[in-house]
Order: C-alpha cells, then sequence, then structure tokens
C-alpha cells in the first residue's frame, strides 16, 4: 500500500518549525479524546497509529471516533484497507512521515495517536527497513533445509556476530543473511534506536490499573450492545476470513467464533475483555520502556491543560 494508494501526497520536504506531537499508552486511556483537545487547541490534524483503525468497516471493535464526533479535525490514515488486505510497518511509516510532512506544509500540528507501538516508532524514530529478495530467501531457505541451521548460524557468525549472538531460529538467521547479502551490512546495523527523526513530544496516558480494567470491561460491553457481531457478521463477505490481521484482532476474532457455533456472545464478550486487557499491560510495557515519553494520569482533573501546556513548551513557549 503506498502514500498515493492512500490518498496522501508523496512525501517532501516540509519546514520544521512546528514538533510532531505523540499520544500513546494502552487502550482505553482517552487517547483519542486527548488528540481532539490538543488539535483544538494547537490548530492540529491526527494521524492514526492504531494499527486496527486502518480497516473500512472495523469501526465498533476498535473503538473508531466516527466522523460526527471528530469536531470537524482532520484523521489520517484511517480506513484505507480493505479487511482483506495488509499493509506493512515499512510502508506505514511511508505513509504516515507523507501525512506528517503534508500536515506541517499547511502550517499546523501533527498528532499521531494510537497504541500500536512499532507503528509509532516506525513513524517517529530512526528505523530503516531493509528490503528482501525473492531470490535469495529460497535459495537460503533451501540451505537450511538442507543442511540444518548450524552452517548458517556459522556463516552468521563471521559476518554478523551480535546477530547471531542475538537470534537463534532458523527463519530469522536466514533474514538475517539475506540482508547482509542484499545490502552489504549486517542485520543488527538495522536495529532501531531511540532517535526521532524531527522535533517530537510523545505525551503517555497512564493511570490506575484496576480502573483500567473497569473501563476496558465497560468498553467492551458497549462495542457488544452497539452490534459488534453484525459487525463482524457484515465483514466476512468483505473477506475478513481471508485477512491475515484483520481477522486477528481484538473482538474480531472471538466474534467469529460465536458466528460458527463454537462460543455464546456472552463467553466472547468475557475472552475479549481478557485478551483487551493482556494488550494493554503489554502496551504500557513497550511505551514505559522509552525514557522519551511523558506521562500523565489520564484521569486527572487537568489532563489536556497538562498536556498542553507540554506541547506549549516542546513548540519554544507558544500558547495555544
Amino acid at each position: 500500500m503506498s502514500a498515493a494508494d492512500a490518498g496522501l501526497p508523496a512525501a517532501r520536504q516540509a519546514p520544521c518549525a512546528l514538533p510532531v506531537v505523540a499520544v500513546v499508552g494502552p487502550t482505553g486511556s482517552g487517547k483519542s479524546e486527548l488528540a481532539l483537545e490538543l488539535a483544538e487547541r494547537f490548530d492540529g490534524e491526527a494521524v492514526n497509529a492504531d494499527s486496527m483503525q486502518f480497516y473500512r468497516g472495523m469501526d465498533i471493535g476498535t473503538a473508531k471516533l466516527p466522523a460526527a464526533a471528530r469536531r470537524g479535525i482532520p484523521h489520517h490514515l484511517m480506513d484505507f484497507l480493505a479487511v482483506s488486505e495488509d499493509t506493512t510497518v515499512a510502508e506505514y511509516q511511508s505513509m504516515a512521515r507523507a501525512a506528517v510532512a503534508d500536515i506541517q506544509s499547511r502550517g499546523k500540528l501533527p498528532i499521531l495517536v494510537g497504541g500500536s507501538g512499532l507503528y509509532v516508532r516506525a513513524a517517529l524514530d530512526v528505523l530503516e527497513f531493509p528490503g528482501t529478495d525473492a531470490q535469495v530467501r529460497a535459495r537460503l531457505e533451501a540451505e537450511l533445509d538442507a543442511g540444518g541451521l548450524a552452517p548458517l548460524a556459522a556463516r552468521l557468525a563471521v559476518v554478523d556476530p551480535v546477530s547471531a549472538a542475538r537470534i537463534g531460529d532458523g527463519k530469522r538467521v536466514v533474514r538475517a543473511l539475506e540482508v547482509h547479502e542484499l545490502t552489504g551490512r549486517p542485520f543488527s546495523s538495522f536495529m532501531p534506536r531511540r532517535q526521532h527523526v524531527q522535533p517530537t513530544l510523545q505525551i503517555g496516558l497512564n493511570g490506575d490499573r484496576s480502573e483500567l480494567h473497569l473501563r476496558l470491561a465497560a468498553r467492551v460491553h458497549a462495542m457488544v450492545d452497539a452490534g459488534l457481531q453484525a459487525e463482524v457478521e457484515a465483514l466476512i463477505p468483505q473477506g475478513l476470513r481471508e485477512g491475515r490481521t484483520a481477522r486477528k484482532a481484538l473482538g474480531y476474532q472471538q466474534f467469529l467464533r460465536v458466528i460458527d457455533g463454537a462460543s455464546t456472545a456472552a463467553a466472547a464478550a468475557e475472552d475479549t475483555i481478557t485478551a483487551t486487557r493482556q494488550f494493554a499491560r503489554r502496551q504500557l510495557t513497550w511505551f514505559r520502556a522509552d525514557p522519551r515519553v511523558q506521562w500523565l494520569d489520564w484521569s486527572g482533573p487537568g489532563l489536556v491543560d497538562a498536556a498542553a501546556a507540554l506541547v506549549s513548551h516542546a513548540q519554544g513557549g507558544r500558547g495555544a
């Protein structure tokens, strides 16, 4: 999926007087609402970094803001994929940076919002994605099948000892050797760095864990009441079952089992709540590992003012 396919202009040089703001954190923490508040105060536009909100028709189960609730604020990189399609993180990186450059070129503030950690990093950080070659990959895989892992691992230890010490499964060893053969660089040199590509403020939302659990349970039940099962049923003819990514989305995989007669709606709701809590825990672990994130309490009465103060400071003291 290219930027043009998603209806975005090609990436171009743009003035960087305005920083990029990213609102991150676990699902259910209020990221979308805070992004709207900041967009209104600072003349901003939102860039979606929730990988499940890329999909057309996946609205209820992804808690996607309906157009009427977006307060007239443009939202980029939503609804550009069919449920049968996929995109890569590298493709998303290109589209997100094109969207950011376009927003900045019009004097607006780009606000990246979402909880898909790798997509956030791809948009914001120095992160390269080496290419691939089907013939090289097939040859290396044939070597793996014929001779086992040891010869390939030994070859990797010579050309890329850092990667050889980190990885031990055949698929990843093949990938590391493929990258070295194609680029002349060790695979380890492509590992991400915590270095922003341009001035960036990351605002993270966190708070009481038990409160989050209650929020997530209430949200899942609200999704069910709003017609999640019907949404899943409507997406099946559009290729939901065939989509490698969309069919695995929280809530969708659980209610596909209900439609197949393998579960009940009540059980699917409870399974979704459990899976969503586990996902939120993984999101928090991911974002808390990044020392650049500035954390705010999602339930604090002064949340919006505190976030706005951070943005104003990042802009060099300009107020809302």
